[in-house]
């Protein structure tokens, strides 16, 4: 039980960055509100509510769902977390912290299981509002979306904290979470769905985390496993990228 249990020093920083973080509506906007809106935003396309040629037997605003839920997660680990932890290095917080019982990896921890958790809830908002507002599916293999979005997040929150250990300031933060949201977003299939891409295309995409994530949740809404490529290879971004974040962190 006790190695369930936070520290006192652990708990103090969890509970301190979560005020902090529910009173920056700007994040809480982007994270939990955008992405649905967006979705629903397209929904509203009637094409989108009509089945096409493109994706068999499927609608876009079917295929969006899974989107909606990566761009949650973009935006949480490229548009938020890392200007708030870039920011306490640059102000020397986390060197201050050092010297204290709590220790700086606290802040970090606390950062990604809090935008872990705003994405995730991000994620519950955007298929409630597909099933309630546009009649879309419920994930038909349950366990199988489970495992593809939790790796999602994994991928998703180690490319956040391989983005804070190489910005050296937090509009360096935010320039470079910019610059790599945009192709980010297209791997995922925001403006063109992978499975309506090119063969060659597709198959690129679906080598970088978040097309195979797309596809992988794609398949699992669908009724079918994830294919274990797109698995494996959510997992072994996440590895790489948490591997690089770890090598190239510094706390000052």
């Amino acid at each position: 039980m006790s190695a369930l249990t936070l520290s006192p020093a652990t708990g103090a920083v969890l509970k301190a960055e979560f005020t902090l973080f529910r009173r920056e509506p700007g994040s809480l906007f982007w994270i939990m509100v955008f992405p649905t809106a967006l979705f629903v935003v397209l929904g509203s396309i009637p094409t989108f509510r009509e089945v096409g040629e493109a994706i068999p037997g499927l609608r876009l605003v079917d295929v969006y769902v899974p989107i909606a839920i990566l761009t949650a997660l973009l935006m949480a680990c490229l548009q938020a977390m890392p200007p708030v932890v870039t920011g306490y290095r640059e102000r020397g917080i986390l060197r201050r912290m050092s010297t204290t019982p709590v220790r700086p990896g606290s802040v970090l921890g606390a950062q990604m299981a809090l935008h872990g958790v705003a994405a995730l809830a991000s994620a519950v908002l955007s298929v409630a509002v597909g099933r309630l507002v546009f009649d879309v599916a419920l994930p038909q293999q349950f366990l199988g979306y489970a495992v593809a979005l939790a790796l999602s997040v994994c991928a998703a929150l180690s490319l956040g904290a391989l983005l804070s250990a190489l910005s050296r300031t937090s509009k360096a933060a935010n320039a470079v979470g910019a610059a790599a949201f945009f192709p980010m977003m297209f791997s995922a299939g925001l403006w063109m769905p992978v499975q309506t891409m090119p063969d060659v295309l597709a198959r690129i995409m679906e080598l970088l985390p978040f097309g195979a994530a797309a596809q992988a949740l794609s398949q699992a809404g669908a009724g079918d496993w994830p294919d274990w490529a797109h698995l494996g290879g959510g997992a072994l971004w996440a590895v790489v990228l948490t591997a690089a974040a770890a090598r190239w962190f510094r706390w000052e």
